[in-house]
């Protein structure tokens, strides 16, 4: 018998990921010259904020290389394209207000693009921050309860009478210092820890059956009080703040996690159920709320008033056609709040059908992705907070652009590291560093890095 022991390192796949970040970075540079050649908005600033932020990227690579080598590859270059696109669309829009104002004789406005990138920079310094300084995820199982009151109170502050502030209609931000931040952006996160922190510990109880109706388990009475409680504070966003879609947003993350936890389709079915009478008794209730179903309903009936932002971005949409009038070519300045709640349309204009595809490709597969690393890991908290993160940013996405299209009513919510605003940006990059780290310690090796794995192979003679 003989032995032979053979010396190789796992691969990390990091070179991988510092092409397709480089990729990335080179198609926002691409949408940023061809809307300078249609706009003639070629500016030294633009080209300056070109290159922080590719410097900022590759600063950011080093850290994952760094902090996380085993990290998924495709999830950090995925938010990138992203995130180059919605530069390149807000810089766009830009170059469109400034030619209006200079047809009006106005002086011309700041450019919204130059904060957008400073924003940019804040999250990428949230994202490393997570990565370097959140060494083990399961650490943040020991805050469920601190992470759930820090949610609820971040949820509620915009109700507070002097740092709160009423935009559009919705009580939704805070002023400090000059500053405007919405802190329903980071209760999200603190929220998603103290879900998964509470399932994690009550999953064996709410996966108990204590009657099956048309042969589909119902969990006991008590079992059903957390998510009565959801609903309630759910319906409480809606009612106090006039957030539709944060709402939506808290209601159906609980309700995907609980799923996850225990396996129950009853608890898909109950959720619908509250959610079905919550949108029923809020329809009833609310005047803003019938507003954005009759606009979802009947658009064309009051074009030119209520109707206007959907119908321009159904316009816009079907102006873009199949391959899209091009980088500006297009009128995505028509449809009010553009560079936000309706950047999608705004890209799908001058991108067209197949742009927003790829688009909703990139979604996919950072979802695709986090929900991969939620399978892999090896802890229950692990897998329940790497599935409520996805399902932020999922059903997010799908929340926006459904109510862009007219798919699903109108909710106020901007598309994840497209639109333009800080609070979700921000947001968004520290849930994709914890996804990253989450990540790597689903695909790293039993052994450290720096160790050799051996493989033995034994021939028998």
């Amino acid at each position: 018998m003989s032995t032979n022991l053979i010396r190789y390192r796992v691969s990390t796949r990091r070179s991988a990921e510092l092409t397709l970040l480089i990729g990335a970075w080179l198609i926002g540079v691409f949408a940023w010259i061809l809307v300078d050649a249609s706009t003639d908005a070629a500016s030294l600033g633009g080209w300056t904020s070109l290159l922080s932020a590719g410097v900022l990227l590759l600063v950011t690579h080093g850290v994952v290389r760094w902090q996380a080598p085993y990290a998924d590859p495709l999830l950090l270059p995925s938010v990138a394209a992203l995130n180059m696109l919605g530069l390149a669309m807000i810089h766009r829009l830009d170059a469109a207000a400034a030619q209006r104002a200079a047809s009006n004789g106005s002086p011309p406005p700041t450019p919204d693009v130059y904060l957008q990138l400073t924003w940019m920079l804040v999250g990428l310094i949230a994202f490393i921050v997570v990565l370097t300084f959140v060494g083990d995820h399961r650490r943040l199982q020991r805050f469920t309860f601190t992470a759930g009151f820090a949610g609820i109170v971040l949820l509620f502050l915009p109700l507070l009478p002097i740092i709160g502030t009423e935009v559009n209609g919705a009580q939704l931000w805070i002023s400090l210092f000059g500053l405007t931040f919405q802190p329903g952006e980071l209760a999200k996160v603190a929220l998603t820890i103290f879900f998964a922190g509470f399932l994690v510990g009550r999953r064996h109880s709410l996966a108990l059956v204590h009657k099956k109706i048309l042969g589909i388990g119902i969990p006991r009475g008590k079992d059903v009080g957390p998510l009565f409680l959801v609903w309630i504070f759910a319906l409480l966003v809606l009612i106090l703040e006039r957030d539709l879609g944060t709402s939506l947003l808290l209601f159906g993350l609980f309700t995907v996690m609980l799923y996850v936890a225990t396996g129950r389709r009853s608890w898909v079915l109950i959720g619908a159920l509250l959610l079905a009478v919550g949108g029923a008794l809020a329809y009833r209730l609310f005047g803003h709320v019938q507003i954005r179903f009759d606009v979802w309903l009947r658009p064309f009936d009051d074009a030119n008033g209520n109707g206007y932002q959907i119908v321009q971005s159904l316009y816009g949409l079907a102006n873009g056609g199949i391959f899209g009038t091009g980088w500006g070519q297009g009128y995505p300045q028509l449809v009010p709040f553009a560079k936000t709640d309706f950047i999608t349309s705004a890209l799908g204009e001058e991108l067209g059908l197949m742009g927003l595809i790829a688009i909703l490709l990139l979604f996919a597969i950072i979802v695709e992705r986090g929900a991969r690393a939620a399978v892999a890991t090896r802890d229950p908290f692990g897998n329940l907070f790497a599935i409520g993160l996805t399902t932020v940013i999922g059903l997010q996405t799908f929340i926006v652009i459904g109510g862009v299209t007219r798919l699903v009513p109108l909710t106020g919510l901007t598309t994840p590291f497209l639109s333009y605003g800080g609070s979700s940006l921000v947001a968004n990059y520290i849930i994709i560093g914890i996804l990253i780290r989450i990540s790597n310690a689903a695909r790293a090796p039993e052994i450290t890095d720096d160790q050799l794995v051996l493989r033995q192979d034994v021939e028998t003679k």
